[in-house]
């Protein structure tokens, strides 16, 4: 991996070059090993958290942590082509909007204990806008080359504060046009349904059960690219103790397994369905 200013990194993926970088100021990393029509995102995987923003913030990394998306890069990694954030949501949140982006509460507990001043909103706001000039630059070339492509979005959630039986997948397609791609929505719910994973897990899959797909990254792609199809795929946590912030790796990598057949396959159908 190279560290590659965004400049560098929109130039290699105009010119269709392979390579696997992190971006210059250290806010996220992409690879491709190959130019296929669909890529993996893992925009919360995120921990990083800005050293000068340490003393000023009322949340402990403990908090942070719960509300991010650990492993979720883990899980797509094999995959040719993938983008990941580095950095934490508390410092910039990347599946909200520019000027949402940067959080004053998160999760009903007020954040800084002092406002942040300009200087460092813009600090944070200046990654969120690089991360999205680079996704622009490889979803424009995706779409050129191959004429249509699916984004695999994919985040995780908190199973244990909810207090109903909640899904192990959840699919969020509000934000979709469901009748162009339902039926492909619908084969990768099914797909997900069927996982195996360790430890008497079981795999249940709905749609706009918990979370409705409301994030600024599906948003965006969808309103500047008409043949790209972005499918916010949210596990719960059952690859984690999400409150003694324990990680099961034997659950992570059967996860990982299985993404690494289920992913291209359910792809391939999409891109056969839609490719012009």
């Amino acid at each position: 991996m190279e560290k590659l200013s965004v400049k560098d990194i929109i130039s290699k993926i105009a010119a269709e070059e392979i390579f696997e970088a992190v971006s210059s100021d250290y806010s996220f990393t992409i690879k491709i090993d190959d130019y296929v029509p669909y890529a993996c995102a893992a925009i919360h995987n995120g921990h990083q958290f800005r050293k000068e923003l340490w003393s000023n913030c009322l949340h402990t990394a403990y908090n942070r942590w719960y509300e991010e998306d650990p492993e979720t890069k883990t899980m797509v990694a094999t995959h040719p082509i993938v983008i990941t954030g580095c950095d934490s949501r508390f410092e910039y949140d990347l599946n909200r909007a520019p000027e949402e982006a940067v959080f004053e509460t998160a999760w009903g507990k007020q954040l800084w204990k002092e406002p942040l001043s300009e200087t460092m909103k813009a600090k944070s706001l200046q990654k969120h806008t690089n991360f999205y000039k680079v996704t622009h630059a490889l979803i424009e070339t995706l779409e050129r080359k191959f004429g249509f492509c699916t984004v695999y979005d994919m985040h995780s959630y908190n199973w244990k504060r909810w207090d109903r039986e909640v899904p192990t997948w959840n699919l969020g397609t509000t934000n979709l046009d469901n009748k162009r791609f339902g039926n492909v929505i619908e084969d990768w719910r099914q797909s997900l349904s069927k996982i195996r994973l360790p430890n008497d897990i079981k795999s249940t899959s709905k749609i706009n059960d918990t979370f409705y797909g409301n994030g600024y990254f599906l948003k965006y792609i969808t309103k500047n690219f008409k043949n790209t199809l972005v499918l916010a795929t949210e596990i719960a946590k059952v690859y984690c103790d999400e409150y003694e912030q324990v990680i099961y790796p034997e659950v992570v990598n059967a996860v990982e397994e299985e993404l690494k057949t289920r992913i291209p396959k359910h792809a391939l159908i999409v891109y056969a369905a839609f490719k012009r």
